[in-house]
């Protein structure tokens, strides 16, 4: 048995997930899990790394068809409920996925590849239902274990392949760093295809035998009437996350505004990370809640590599240091180490990084040093003993709302739309956001519907990637090899 898994069963009459208003214990997560990972596997005996896709909102039900998947030896891959039905088919045939979960909310959806793909469409109910219980394989923890997701550097993403072993020393290393107990209560209103979501939260709190709350869309006032209840100890967002809570909180009255930051208090951490927290952010939550945000950095291929300290110093504007079993290094263009205040490549090795992108040798080959140093191609520094981070190695990635959004992949979008001639998608820095998405646009004509042109985008991409401004040009900045210049662009908005 997975130690994972296996864990559960030490808490077994303990609240492990409040979702939709209803509370489930350890135990009734391992009932449906056995349930789920039975109908998998049906007559099989064990599922041997099949990839086992599912669209199912934050839940419950989620939990336990991932635990399910893995009980019957499968490969998680969990699909993002906001993708658009290209972004979504892309992963069902990048992973060869045998068998699709699917949600009632997402049938309708789904249904026009129903035809298009070999594979297996269950709807939620029939994976829950009750079933003769299967004899559960033994698995072993060098096994794939989930395939997630990034946008990259190039305009199709890449699946990163974590094994069961990986998973376990992720949510380990955050266990030991952020004190987590079985008295903890955390609220989850992160996306579940993303590290953050599933590893920080989720499972770290599954892991101590806490409690995690599910709150499917992020809603400011909600939340804060949930931090009114009393009932929460963690709470961990993006960035935008806290601007909106701070929105909220200015626009109400003074008697509101008293009330929740006097529910702070019973906070014993709040976390901020997959895009950098402005410092203007950071200090206006304190003035609010009394409480200094823990920034940390991470990424999907490694879970967490750096944070600041739980107990110690939490500086402004930088990640702290490696987290235990945690090996970092920053180099040069030449993967020599660079001196203290010198910006170098942040490369990692450790028990959490990732096995490889799924079926892309060549690529997971180029991301390792021939030592075996995975190269995050992020920029950082060592700045008076703690890192800070300085930015991508490459232009082409947006950092929004705690997302990592591929440039290149909305070029390459943008350029089918009829009236679009070229264009150069650059990240523009927002307070909000961190960055929002700008589109320098040649056209054939004189003008576009920027209404229409958006409608068109939403069909093709997920929200948070359309453009939020856009300028006109007859011809786009470019060096004498004919590359743009993404930085002279940004400086055109």
């Amino acid at each position: 048995m997975i130690p994972f898994l296996n864990r559960a069963v030490n808490f077994s009459k303990r609240t492990a997930l409040i979702s939709n208003g209803k509370s489930f214990t350890y135990q009734d997560l391992i009932d449906q899990s056995d349930m789920v990972a039975s109908n998998l596997l049906n007559s099989k005996k064990d599922l041997k790394e099949a990839r086992v896709a599912f669209i199912v909102p934050p839940s419950f039900e989620y939990t336990a068809i991932q635990w399910g998947i893995w009980k019957a030896g499968g490969i998680a891959v969990p699909l993002c409920v906001l993708h658009p039905l290209p972004s979504l088919r892309y992963v069902l045939e990048d992973t060869q996925s045998e068998t699709l979960i699917i949600h009632p909310d997402y049938w309708e959806l789904l249904e026009p590849i129903f035809k298009e793909l070999a594979l297996d469409f269950i709807p939620l109910t029939n994976i829950l239902k009750p079933f003769r219980k299967a004899i559960l394989p033994d698995i072993d923890l060098s096994r794939r274990a989930m395939i997630l997701y990034t946008s990259g550097t190039t305009s199709k993403p890449k699946g990163v392949v974590t094994t069961h072993a990986n998973i376990e020393a992720q949510i380990t290393t955050l266990f030991d760093a952020w004190d987590w107990s079985e008295e903890d209560h955390i609220l989850n209103i992160l996306p579940l295809h993303h590290v953050h979501g599933i590893i920080n939260v989720m499972s770290c709190a599954l892991w101590s035998g806490g409690c995690c709350e599910f709150l499917p869309k992020f809603d400011a006032e909600k939340v804060w009437d949930i931090f009114r209840s009393g009932r929460l100890d963690l709470f961990m967002a993006v960035p935008t996350i806290y601007f909106k809570l701070i929105s909220f909180w200015e626009n109400s009255n003074k008697s509101d505004q008293l009330e929740m930051s006097n529910a702070c208090q019973g906070f014993r951490l709040m976390v901020s990370g997959s895009a950098a927290l402005p410092v203007s952010v950071l200090e206006k939550w304190k003035d609010i809640s009394g409480l200094t945000l823990l920034e940390r950095y991470g990424m999907t291929e490694i879970g967490m590599g750096l944070s600041n300290p739980y107990r110690g110093e939490r500086r402004p504007g930088h990640v702290g240091l490696p987290l235990p079993g945690v090996e970092m290094r920053i180099v040069d263009g030449e993967n020599e180490l660079v001196p203290e205040g010198t910006a170098g490549e942040i490369q990692i090795k450790g028990k959490s990084v990732f096995l490889e992108y799924w079926q892309k040798e060549e690529a997971t080959k180029n991301a390792f040093t021939e030592n075996g140093w995975f190269k995050t191609g992020d920029i950082a520094l060592l700045s008076n003993s703690y890192y800070r981070i300085l930015g991508r190695d490459s232009v082409d990635i947006i950092k929004s709302g705690g997302y990592k959004i591929s440039a290149l992949e909305i070029e390459e979008v943008l350029r089918t739309h009829p009236e679009i001639k070229e264009c150069g998608v650059v990240g523009l820095p927002n307070e909000e956001w961190g960055e929002i998405v700008g589109a320098s646009l040649i056209l054939y004509s004189k003008d576009i519907d920027y209404k229409e042109l958006t409608n068109w985008l939403k069909e093709r991409l997920p929200a948070y990637k359309i453009p939020r401004q856009y300028i006109i040009q007859n011809n786009l900045p470019r060096n004498t090899l004919g590359k743009v210049t993404k930085n002279e662009l940004k400086k055109l908005f």
